[in-house]
């Protein structure tokens, strides 16, 4: 036997309780249970996060420290580097990653950008 909802019609089956179209009580005096549902982001690791700001730095200033300090224009190469980090946390599902990639991202354009002043001068 099959339970008829009174709202919407759709047939349910027996041991339904509400109905699976439009959840209406099928049951005469049953209330819905109240389910509160909490999004929690998960927490971020403090120290892998420190880290990942000093690599991004290291990366991306290393053409402008080369170059300033050793006077060596071929190791700012390596400044492309600096951008791995913060494209991958910009793609992180976390939004407090997404937030640290975007300041990471900024990092390394200036460290990028200044890298190459010291190449071309």
């Amino acid at each position: 036997m099959t339970r008829i909802c009174s709202n919407c019609n759709f047939e349910n089956q027996d041991d339904y309780d509400f109905c699976a179209k439009c959840g209406t009580p099928l049951i005469e005096g049953v209330q819905p249970r109240r389910v509160l549902v909490y999004n929690q982001q998960p927490e971020i690791n403090k120290k892998i996060m420190a880290i990942s700001y000093i690599v991004t730095i290291f990366l991306s200033w290393s053409g402008f420290i080369f170059g300033y300090f050793f006077k060596n224009a071929t190791a700012g190469i390596f400044t492309f580097f600096g951008f791995f980090l913060p494209f991958y946390l910009i793609q992180a599902p976390v939004k407090k990653l997404r937030y640290h990639g975007y300041i990471q991202l900024i990092i390394s354009v200036v460290g990028v950008a200044f890298s190459f002043f010291m190449m071309t001068n």
